[in-house]
């Protein structure tokens, strides 16, 4: 049998992608690595382990809805976030795109709900933060949650099962390659499945094996950043005024001392601190959620530090994971928290004052100095931006605030695709999603798989 079209990765490019194909009856096969999402079970989340265990399908980033199905499910609905996708269709396009993937998501169970500051306390918060430097970015954002996210993409998925071909727990070894075009895909069993167009969308887990198979076919890619930081953890006092308006605050900041742009990301009212396990690199790196029916009593968010490099280093996933390994290596294999008084201060967090602080962990992290893994540049870069913060966040320098380390986004690869994301010179291939550094998030992954599937149609 040949398909019609093989997609590797079952993130929300791959799903996407196979529903506008499936809807013009064409035989598509969907190829991921990880588990279904009844399957994807995270046994720190499970309470059954206190630590990461590593397992061999990190559910927390791996298999069906990719790593958005164990975020904490926010769709941002305006354009200027989550990706590059603007810069390849434009942004009315982008802006009708959005509104059809989201127009989806609410179709298969996601709150019609959204959050929007009105005009008034958006044009307050945005005073109060140039005031401190910080460049604050309203945004519409849906928020469906970490656990009703899963419903929402099982929906998806059992609306696929009956249309598309569905291997889960599938690795996919290579794309095959025969007189400059892409005809198949090839197995980690040696199997190869036939296909007349192959779409690669790995998600952001998949970097690496995409960069392996992007320098085999010696493919042009244009360094990324890469954003390296610490996720911050106050409580919901902190954050309330403004969570209750935006949901989520989004900021941009240049530091004082070294003039590198930092930025706020993925801020979780009421949420949880979590571990994701990365096979592909071997380390263990901290994220966050929101549930919608399971609240804490604090706010999470990453502060993350952007560095571009300059030749002639070009190994940037090289230098963000080596920092993340020196992390688990001083926290036994999982993940550092210290107190931002204990930073300054320059001495290791404890468990003790851990405990007498105002922030209860909600995830169980090693205590220790983040200055022993993170270079002084970002230390400083950290401390003056939660300092700018302070002005619209006000208590969130304080003493007691929790920072775990460290987090990490690996979006350092983007290739050089066509404006229908097709790859240059390799006929009938096409990629799109967070690992090819075309988006970065749910919304622009879900529209780039959209994008690609209608250039398939129409070739």
């Amino acid at each position: 049998m040949i398909y019609d079209a093989a997609i590797i990765g079952a993130g929300p490019a791959g799903i996407f992608a196979a529903a506008e194909l499936a809807r013009q009856n064409k035989k598509v096969v969907i190829i991921d690595k990880g588990r279904l999402i009844k399957e994807r079970v995270c046994p720190i989340l499970a309470g059954k382990v206190k630590a990461c265990v590593n397992c061999s399908s990190c559910a927390v980033v791996s298999g069906w809805g990719g790593a958005g199905s164990a975020s904490d499910g926010k769709l941002t609905l305006t354009t200027g976030f989550g990706g590059n996708l603007e810069e390849y269709i434009g942004r009315e396009e982008l802006e009708r795109m959005i509104k059809y993937v989201d127009d989806n998501f609410v179709k298969f169970g996601a709150d019609p709900n959204y959050y929007e500051a009105d005009g008034k306390l958006a044009r307050e918060i945005i005073c109060s933060g140039a005031k401190a430097g910080l460049k604050v970015l309203p945004a519409r954002i849906r928020h469906i949650g970490t656990d009703a996210s899963r419903e929402v993409l099982n929906n998806m998925y059992e609306d696929l099962n009956s249309k598309c071909d569905i291997l889960m727990n599938t690795q996919v070894r290579d794309i095959l390659i025969v007189q400059n075009a892409a005809c198949g895909v090839i197995l980690d069993n040696g199997e190869v499945i036939r296909a007349e167009k192959i779409l690669a969308v790995p998600g952001r887990e998949g970097a690496a094996w995409l960069e392996q198979v992007v320098n085999k076919l010696n493919l042009k890619i244009a360094s990324m950043p890469v954003d390296i930081g610490v996720r911050v953890e106050v409580p919901d006092s902190v954050c309330e005024v403004l969570t209750r308006e935006f949901y989520e605050v989004k900021t941009l900041y240049n530091s004082k001392t070294f003039d590198d742009r930092c930025r706020t990301f993925c801020m979780n009212p009421s949420g949880f601190v979590v571990s994701e396990f990365n096979k592909s690199h071997n380390l263990v790196t901290v994220n966050g959620h929101s549930l919608k029916n399971k609240k804490s009593e604090n706010t999470n968010f990453a502060v993350l530090v952007t560095k571009n490099f300059t030749q002639p280093f070009n190994d940037p996933i090289g230098y963000a994971t080596h920092i993340a390994k020196l992390a688990n290596m001083l926290a036994g294999g999982g993940i550092l928290v210290q107190r931002l008084a204990d930073l300054k201060s320059g001495r290791r967090s404890n468990a003790a004052r851990i405990s007498r602080g105002m922030v209860k962990p909600t995830l169980a992290a090693e205590a220790g100095d983040l200055s022993l893994v993170l270079p002084h540049r970002y230390i400083i870069d950290i401390i003056e931006f939660l300092d700018a913060l302070n002005e619209i966040l006000p208590g969130v320098n304080h003493g007691d605030t929790l920072l775990y380390g460290v987090e990490i986004k690996l979006y350092s690869l983007r290739l050089e695709l066509q404006n229908n994301l097709a790859v240059p010179n390799i006929k009938n291939l096409y990629m799109a999603g967070d690992g090819a550094g075309v988006s970065r998030g749910i919304i622009q992954a879900a529209a780039s798989g959209v994008v690609a599937a209608r250039a398939m149609l129409s070739e």
